[in-house]
């Protein structure tokens, strides 16, 4: 199969604008993204998708790979799928542009689930992290998600899911890390399919395949880096670095 990564990347995000032009121990937030990812070794390619000149400068101009888009697309899905038209590919991987600690061990593990004959029903999949501190499981910044016993997404959401109503017992959260990976044709169709009510509720665009009956299948990992939204997020990265 080959493998590409795409990193969608816009100059205008609403929490933290310009964050990926964001020092991050003397790189930017976005080039440290892109370098991470080319470093993992599991990709036949990796490009930054944008509609910002500075960041596809930023990206060009230390040797990298970049492709402007189109400005009006609701989502990271839409622009890259906009770059993935014309490319021979198996597997597209969206990498977020704000991920600058990508790791190979999670990325491998992903690209796992589309193997064998139980993977070729597989048509898009992504991470999870549980999550274990009071404050992240409570904070909406941080989309929490619900699995079934194959570890297919149930729901997506920024509150607290599931409610621990029962006291009794031990609930288990987990965090949607932003990393998605799809089959190219099941990436197209998403472009056709119009945003849903839950999510355009929620903000969290992977909720449009649950509503359209597109089952997502959810891998664990430990990946503990940073995903920066906003500029405390910032400071946590510096210190993680």
């Amino acid at each position: 199969m080959k493998k590409v990564a795409l990193i969608p990347a816009r100059y205008g995000a609403t929490r933290f604008p310009g964050k990926m032009m964001a020092r991050l121990g003397g790189k930017s937030v976005i080039l440290r993204t892109y370098e991470s990812t080319v470093n993992t070794g599991v990709f036949d390619d990796v490009m930054v998708v944008t509609d910002s000149d500075v960041i596809y400068n930023e990206i060009v101009d230390h040797g990298g790979k970049a492709v402007m888009s189109q400005k009006e697309h609701e989502c990271g899905t839409d622009r890259i799928a906009e770059a993935v038209v014309d490319m021979e590919v198996d597997i597209v991987v969206n990498v977020q542009g704000d991920e600058p600690f990508t790791q190979k061990e999670p990325l491998e593990k992903l690209l796992r689930v589309f193997e064998g004959e139980a993977g070729k029903q597989v048509q898009v999949a992504s991470l999870m992290q549980e999550l274990h501190d009071e404050a992240s499981i409570t904070d909406p910044n941080y989309v929490k998600v619900a699995v079934d016993k194959q570890f297919n997404a149930l729901f997506f959401s920024r509150s607290v899911i599931p409610y621990p109503r029962n006291k009794d017992i031990k609930s288990i959260y987990y965090e949607h890390i932003g990393i998605y990976a799809f089959r190219k044709q099941t990436l197209l169709a998403f472009t056709q399919l119009a945003p849903t009510p839950l999510e355009l509720a929620e903000k969290i665009e992977c909720l449009r395949y649950l509503e359209n009956g597109i089952p997502m299948k959810m891998v664990v990992t430990s990946y503990m880096g940073v995903e920066i939204d906003t500029p405390e997020d910032l400071e946590k990265a510096a210190k993680y670095l």
